[in-house]
């Protein structure tokens, strides 16, 4: 009879065969939930140039610890029980991280940094013990990045975000640096792919939280306007979700399967990829965040940037993805991109529930002719059948 644990075993295959994503995985992710609604607030506070690269600046790390941990529990067994206390330590490490994102440039710095700093030690020591002594991305930020951070965390002003985006942009990239070194890794294609779809997942959840949170602190009654930016902006939300996961994850996972090095997809279209999909995202919740909030107004500049230009990099971002993993473009969805970049101007002009309905009209238009486009590729291979 076999074993409760291998029944129950978190790396049980799933029916189309590869590793199941385990619960200790999904409880990691919750901390990182927490971390992108701090991200939004403080974007909403401070929208303007200087803000959005200072918040860039700290989301890079936050980011980069959940990448490392993902790659690491693809390749391990998360039914040992010392490798989910590595992953709650992490985990703990990412919750300091992100109470103290808000106020990282002021008084909790030392906080932030070190908390990144420990959760590469911590994870770093516990999986890999008797490796420390090759270079590969984990005893880079162990050795030189987080004690970087933590340095740049002693100083106030320009010379603190300098040492933090030089550690962020050393982080980004050693992978590349080491591709030769790290070219032999493989992972299991469906596990790593939806792991970085939930954290896809988690940002367009953070959007829905930036429609409903508005409404429900308002403290007035709910009017037809403001049920109609809530309708237009959930749209938005549903949309950005087709667009991601109706054909691109699949199609994440096919390349991933079928690449002769499995790294140049991870580091690619997963790692780097995703850092821009995620960004764009919570760029467009601080915008839904203000269209809610006063629909019969007009959006300021900031508020269209983050709305429309969120938006429009989200969707170009499947023509590098998409020419990295097939070198093929993807033209209906970076003609979408600049379609939404042409509304720009004429959201300035209109009332924000408007500006967020033609948003929402657009990439739903993207999903049908997609959709349409794909039936009709079919249907020729139907016949051939």
């Amino acid at each position: 009879m076999p074993r409760a644990s291998t029944i129950y075993s978190s790396d049980v295959s799933n029916p189309e065969g590869g590793k199941r994503v385990a619960w200790a995985e999904l409880f990691f992710d919750l901390v990182f939930v927490f971390a992108i609604t701090e991200l939004v607030e403080l974007l909403h506070d401070d929208h303007s140039w200087n803000g959005v690269g200072r918040a860039i600046v700290v989301f890079l790390p936050v980011y980069w610890v959940w990448v490392g941990t993902t790659i690491q529990t693809n390749r391990r067994d998360l039914d040992r029980p010392a490798e989910r206390i590595a992953v709650f330590f992490v985990a703990l490490c990412g919750l300091v991280m992100a109470f103290a994102l808000p106020h990282a440039y002021d008084d909790r710095g030392l906080l932030f940094a070190g908390a990144y700093w420990a959760a590469r030690l911590g994870f770093g020591w516990w999986v890999f013990r008797g490796e420390l002594r090759r270079i590969q991305p984990f005893t880079v930020s162990m050795a030189f990045t987080g004690p970087l951070l933590v340095v740049g965390a002693l100083f106030d002003g320009p010379l603190r975000e300098i040492l933090w985006l030089a550690g962020a942009l050393i982080d980004l990239a050693v992978p590349s640096l080491l591709r030769r070194r790290l070219a032999a890794m493989t992972f299991d294609p469906a596990h790593l792919t939806e792991r970085f779809g939930l954290f896809v997942l988690i940002a367009i959840g953070e959007s829905i939280v930036a429609i409903g949170v508005p409404v429900a602190n308002s403290g007035t009654a709910i009017g037809p306007a403001t049920l109609t930016a809530v309708g237009g902006a959930f749209l938005l939300c549903c949309g950005l979700w087709w667009v991601y996961f109706h054909f691109a994850n699949d199609a994440m996972r096919h390349a991933l399967t079928i690449a002769p090095t499995q790294l140049t997809i991870t580091r690619h279209v997963l790692s780097y990829g995703h850092v821009v999909f995620i960004a764009s995202i919570v760029s467009v919740a601080v915008g839904m965040e203000a269209t809610v909030a006063e629909p019969g107004h007009h959006l300021p500049l900031p508020y269209v940037g983050f709305l429309f230009g969120g938006t429009a990099l989200f969707l170009a971002m499947f023509g590098y993805t998409r020419w990295t993993m097939f070198r093929r473009l993807s033209v209906t969805r970076l003609t979408a991109a600049v379609g939404v970049l042409a509304l720009a101007p004429v959201a300035l002009l209109v009332p924000a529930l408007v500006a967020i309905l033609l948003l929402a009209a657009g990439v739903i238009t993207l999903n049908v002719v997609e959709y349409l486009r794909a039936g009709r590729a079919r249907r020729p291979a139907v016949r051939a059948g």
